[in-house]
């Protein structure tokens, strides 16, 4: 298990540097540059521009000079906020988006799982109905709908908690429940199939027919193997939630990292767009990382050291 775990690591820094590469060499292929404005800018001070933040070298240069900073944790300067490097403002931006983030995972978590279990449990019961339409429901809605909705009654008309911004802890509400909500309805309906697909197995009839309690058949034989795919999908997820929702941010005008992504592709900021990006992938691939480890503490038959092929 140890090999295997070995090369998933070197496979995702391999793929964390295909993605640096391939999206410095995307940015640098777009025609115009971090400094073009509609207003047209004196030639002189573009050669300046370009001479202070080394734009005029050769791209394979600005490349590996690209590829040094980022083994050495430096992503460089911001070319739209002077004086501003890429560090600080994933720094300043990243822990609110984090924040936000885990609330909303910690909300997809402790709702979704047990109201997907209960479900299956209780298949075809009233509580059964409830929680498959609202599943349905809260898949259908997307975040920036349920966000606007949230802020037109719940803050607008009846005032209950701040419009923007995070103020209070009441303001964390509505950014958890735009964020969180299509997951959560996936992860509901997610783990309910699975566990009437595992209720089903010849080995939870064989614990019963033993003599088990319902309350260990279902806790220590069903439950592990039901959250196996549940635990396949809250990986990524988990990464995308933590690393921000542009759209989200923006309607509740939160300060977090996905603003500064969003103006930087406006300004064409070449450093910014590429550090959150491998910031972003960097996330993702720790979680897809994180889930192979988890498969093999849920399920000891899993035994990576055989893997087929």
């Amino acid at each position: 298990m140890r090999n295997y775990f070995l090369r998933r690591f070197i496979y995702s820094l391999f793929t964390i540097f295909l993605i640096a590469t391939v999206t410095f060499f995307m940015m640098h292929s777009i025609p115009g540059g971090p400094f073009t404005r509609e207003r047209p800018v004196p030639p002189e001070i573009m050669r300046a521009l370009n001479a202070k933040y080394h734009l005029d070298d050769p791209l394979i240069v600005q490349y590996f000079d690209y590829l040094k900073g980022l083994v050495t944790f430096d992503l460089g300067p911001s070319f739209s906020k002077i004086g501003v490097s890429v560090n600080k403002l994933i720094i300043t931006g990243f822990p609110i988006t984090a924040k936000v983030g885990l609330l909303a995972v910690i909300l997809i978590i402790v709702l979704g799982v047990p109201f997907g279990i209960i479900s299956a449990l209780r298949q075809n019961r009233p509580i059964d109905y409830i929680v498959t339409f609202g599943a349905t429901l809260g898949v259908t809605i997307p975040s920036f709908v349920m966000a606007t909705l949230y802020i037109f009654f719940i803050a607008g008309k009846l005032g209950l908690v701040p419009t923007f911004g995070l103020k209070t802890p009441g303001s964390y509400i509505g950014p958890m429940i735009a964020l969180s909500g299509y997951s959560l309805s996936f992860v509901a309906r997610l783990t309910r199939s699975s566990m009437l697909e595992v209720l089903r197995q010849d080995y939870i009839r064989t614990a019963r027919a033993n003599g088990l309690k319902e309350l260990a058949v279902i806790g220590k034989h069903a439950m592990k193997n039901a959250l196996i795919p549940v635990v396949t999908y809250l990986g990524p997820t988990i990464a995308a939630l933590m690393t921000g929702s542009f759209v989200v941010e923006r309607i509740f005008a939160i300060p977090g990292i996905g603003r500064y992504f969003v103006e930087s592709v406006t300004n064409r900021d070449y450093t910014v767009i590429i550090g959150v990006t491998v910031l972003y992938a960097a996330f993702y691939v720790f979680m897809v990382y994180l889930v192979d480890v988890l498969y093999a503490i849920i399920d000891p038959r899993i035994k990576f050291e055989k893997e087929a092929g």
